[in-house]
């Protein structure tokens, strides 16, 4: 069984679907990395959401941003993979898939992400370069990067 991976507007999300994403970004993001902040932010209601799916449980997402919901150009953020499946690679067809979605939801190829630094070579791999300096968001190193 392979990831299945779907792109949906908020309004489409079911709950079962809201619960394992919100969930999924608690235990990576504010758990799994030890960092207090607030991951409900009132921005998943502008955002498509990309979600990745194996037996039934979501173990992969992001969300989208159209130019200027988020940044000045489109954007990806929140991108998570489950600790379970991280070795089997699926944060490139994860980002694979957001890319396409913006390109087919918004028309847009140029991308901008504030990724985590120990992140930088998988984008780099995914075709982001860096445009910043390091900077801490939420205490966590990261740097802005652009795809066009």
């Amino acid at each position: 069984m392979e990831l299945q991976l779907t792109i949906k507007p908020f309004s489409e999300l079911s709950v079962i679907e809201l619960y394992q994403i919100l969930r999924l970004r608690e235990s990576v993001f504010i758990i799994e990395q030890d960092c207090i902040y607030q991951d409900i932010d009132h921005k998943d209601q502008k955002a498509w959401h990309v979600i990745g799916k194996y037996d039934g449980k979501v173990v992969a997402y992001t969300r989208l941003f159209k130019r200027g919901d988020y940044f000045a150009n489109a954007s990806i953020g929140r991108v998570v993979i489950d600790a379970e499946f991280r070795a089997r690679k699926w944060g490139y067809p994860l980002m694979e898939a957001s890319i396409g979605g913006i390109l087919r939801h918004f028309g847009e190829s140029r991308i901008e992400i504030s990724a985590q630094l120990y992140l930088q070579q998988f984008y780099e791999n995914c075709g982001f370069h860096t445009t910043s300096e390091t900077y801490l968001e939420d205490g966590i190193p990261h740097i802005r990067m652009i795809r066009d």
